[in-house]
């Protein structure tokens, strides 16, 4: 099978490319910046520049393509400009939506984010729940955004998956969960939030879901792939057990909160990191990313690994990589 693939370059594109081409699939991937890109080239990807932001970049890659995995999207938290997320995640979703209908691509397979359903309480929600108060990051409302265009070109019958991941996490990850992993090995990450919680999913696990969508989802479904639930206490108590590193202290939400109130004063006078931006400490303070995965599991037969296992090979993957530097 053919298939064009967005976002490539990225955590999860570049996973699922790879997996593609493992199955001999081939892969037509358009990439911002061709030059940045010899590892999909490597192994056996077509690599077209293009971008989602521009419709026409991407109708001669997705010409005569089997199916569409888009998976490109801005996710980062914290940045001043808010732009291109809307452009990247809503516009850009929308031209590949759109192209894919204009050229009768056969079925596609479009990744969301549980984050459209914002701070889940402490409950994990599943396909049928719809959030409709105000998010609480932009990465959160320009999803919750693109979402939406999804389900409207599934009303127009499109043969279009639409597929829910959580926290995505894995060796090399690029999220601010990965910077928070990383700051724990290097002993640079002293606090962390009472209550905060995810459904905690392997980067591969995420990419073989894509392909079960992709293989044995019917058209107009949608699927939260995420993986099972901890507290972000409970993941750094694994990776204590697993590494030996004092996990960090637990602290209430609300000095977080209060935290993200002081720095919204001073953020736009002094340039401060993405983690400690006061969007970055409202998403952090206590809240639950959480979703049930069991329609995933029953139809598709989806079976994410067990955070421990994840944790282990993350680890280790990441203390290696710091012993080398």
């Amino acid at each position: 099978m053919k298939y064009f693939l967005t976002g490539a370059t990225g955590f999860v594109g570049n996973r699922l490319a790879k997996m593609l081409r493992n199955r001999n699939h081939e892969v037509v991937a358009v990439v911002r910046d061709p030059e940045k890109a010899q590892a999909l080239v490597d192994m056996g990807v077509t690599v077209v520049k293009g971008d989602v932001t521009d419709k026409e970049s991407m109708r001669q890659p997705m010409t005569g393509c089997d199916g569409v995995f888009h998976v490109a999207g801005s996710y980062k938290v914290g940045v001043k400009d808010k732009k291109p997320g809307w452009q990247i995640n809503v516009e850009g979703t929308r031209h590949v939506l759109e192209l894919m209908k204009e050229l009768h691509i056969t079925k596609g397979v479009y990744t969301s984010t549980l984050a459209i359903n914002s701070d889940t309480h402490g409950a994990e929600r599943d396909e049928s729940y719809h959030f409709t108060g105000k998010h609480i990051s932009e990465y959160d409302r320009t999803k919750a955004a693109a979402h939406d265009v999804a389900l409207q070109f599934i009303k127009e019958g499109l043969p279009l998956v639409i597929l829910m991941p959580g926290l995505i996490y894995g060796p090399d990850g690029t999220s601010m969960s990965d910077e928070a992993l990383r700051l724990y090995l290097q002993k640079k990450l002293p606090v962390i939030p009472q209550q905060a919680g995810y459904s905690w999913a392997h980067v591969d696990d995420i990419a073989e879901a894509h392909i079960l969508a992709m293989d044995k989802a019917q058209p107009g479904t949608t699927y939260i792939i995420c993986g099972p639930t901890h507290t972000l206490a409970e993941a750094m108590q694994i990776a204590e057990e697993v590494t030996g590193i004092r996990k960090p202290l637990a602290i209430p939400p609300v000095m977080l909160k209060i935290t993200a109130l002081l720095v919204s004063l001073i953020e736009w006078l002094i340039p401060l990191p993405e983690m400690y931006s006061s969007e970055a400490l409202r998403v952090q303070a206590g809240v639950t990313y959480l979703g049930d995965n069991a329609k995933a599991k029953r139809e598709l037969g989806y079976n994410p690994r067990p955070l421990r296992e994840g944790l282990e090979e993350t680890l280790s993957y990441e203390l290696e990589k710091m012993k080398r530097k």
